[in-house]
């Protein structure tokens, strides 16, 4: 197996031999260089960059600032921050070559890190701090600090943790030091861009279990006039649940006559169901074998986890009412039912407390109650009527006018009018869902589902 990592590493020429020098002691990165004095590169090579690498680095937070909104979100990014222990090579080369130089002004490095740095060099000189912001486009207000303390005698040296910002001093013939990242700074940020990459690529290689069940299997034995025809049938669902799990590149094992389990891994399931989008093998058991099949997905860390994950899941699809999917992520989060076009997601427990009194004053559980609004929201009907209401969630009208008087109660639902209808009878009141009722599962302790 390639466990290399691209690593794309952009920043000036400057840096080119100590990032070189410092990727050699991290193996699995293939490092990809575009380094450039100009700054403003920084944002052609990031967008170059996106479908080439796994993971990329930047030498310093102003080639960061300035690129992060071209960063794809499912590429880690990482940037090396200035320490204190840059300094100390700042301060040495400025001693070197301007003795004279007894207060300087200094951005891009926190107070107490000059302080710390100054005590230990033993070094008495007189500090200005810049107290804005360090970025690109604050250039212009940085100079015009080291500018104004050196004309007004409160520095006659500066530091700096721009490199524009230092030959711009420079040029104007003000004694000017651009701190660099040191090779500790830069082998501490390589490590944290290493473990972003291993946790997506331990992600992509996370257990999946799933557990198929034929609904209303003994009921459809029971019908079957001989055993032949029963195993005949069994093997070509064998063959139908195999070749889906081939393509899983999974294991397939039958657990008893109308129960199957296979394993796989979370990387390929999400490529092969393009995010949880699509799982044809239920909707193919309906046309080849007049069969319906209830699935259960489970996510874990472990294969003790993610079986009982699968578990939990093929339950909520059950509850569901069959002939569907259901996903339990790692850390049990609810995702279904997958062949849908709008799926449900809702949490198995919630912790929120101003969700859990409103489910209290409704007088249900808080999960029955968000996987209620999850369905209304699923079916886009944020207004409704009673009798539109129990065709959504599937319940008789008297149900629902319970549901209904519950959630008024508890001010998760509000009257908004009534139904015009055409034939006799009483108009049929309107409802609709409060912004009470709209708190998501990731709000209220659970985690909502992700798509990839």
């Amino acid at each position: 197996m390639d466990n290399s990592i691209t690593i794309g590493i952009i920043g000036p020429e400057y840096l080119y031999y100590k990032m070189k020098h410092c990727l050699k002691m991290f193996p699995n990165f293939q490092p990809v260089y575009r380094m450039s004095d100009h700054l403003y590169d920084a944002t052609s090579f990031t967008k170059e960059l996106s479908d080439m690498v796994d993971v990329l680095l930047f030498t310093g937070w102003s080639s960061y600032s300035l690129s992060r909104k071209c960063i794809p979100a499912h590429i880690p990014a990482h940037y090396v921050p200035l320490k204190g222990a840059g300094l100390y090579r700042a301060l040495f080369e400025m001693k070197k070559s301007h003795s004279s130089v007894k207060s300087i002004s200094i951005d891009s490095l926190k107070s107490l890190d000059i302080k710390r740095v100054l005590e230990e060099v033993n070094e008495e000189l007189t500090v200005t701090s810049f107290d804005g912001i360090t970025s690109v486009e604050h250039i212009r207000e940085l100079i015009d600090f080291h500018i104004e303390n050196f004309h007004s005698l409160q520095s006659n040296g500066a530091i700096t943790g721009l490199k524009a910002v230092a030959d711009e001093l420079k040029r104007l013939n003000i004694p000017a030091q651009w701190v660099v990242p040191t090779e500790d700074d830069i082998i501490v940020t390589l490590e944290r861009a290493l473990l972003s990459t291993e946790k997506r690529q331990n992600r992509e290689t996370q257990i999946v279990f799933g557990l198929i069940q034929i609904d209303g299997y003994h009921e459809l034995v029971s019908q079957i006039s001989s055993e032949h025809l029963i195993q005949r049938q069994n093997l070509q669902l064998n063959r139908l649940i195999l070749d889906y799990v081939e393509e899983l590149e999974g294991h397939l094992t039958t657990l008893s006559g109308n129960e199957y389990m296979f394993i796989t891994t979370r990387g390929v399931f999400e490529r092969v169901t393009q995010g949880y989008k699509w799982l044809p093998l239920i909707e193919e058991a309906k046309k080849q074998l007049d069969l319906q099949l209830s699935i259960g997905i489970g996510f874990g860390l472990s294969a003790n986890a993610a079986g009982t994950h699968a578990r939990i899941a093929l339950m909520q699809a059950k509850e569901f009412g069959g002939e569907c999917c259901f996903i339990v992520k790692e850390d049990r989060s609810v995702f279904g039912p997958v062949e849908l076009s709008a799926p449900i997601t809702y949490p198995i427990h919630i912790t929120d407390n101003a969700l859990l009194k409103k489910a209290e004053q409704a007088g249900m559980s808080a999960i029955y109650q968000q996987k209620l609004i999850s369905l209304i929201k699923r079916k886009r009907q944020s207004q409704f009527t009673a009798q539109e209401l129990a065709e959504t969630l599937g319940i008789t009208a008297r149900s629902a006018h319970r549901i209904i008087l519950k959630w008024l109660d508890a001010e998760l639902i509000n009257i908004i009018g009534f139904e015009k209808i055409l034939t006799r009878g009483r108009p049929r009141q309107v409802y609709e869902l409060t912004d009470h009722s709209l708190v998501t599962p990731s709000q209220s302790g659970g985690k909502s589902n992700e798509t990839y």
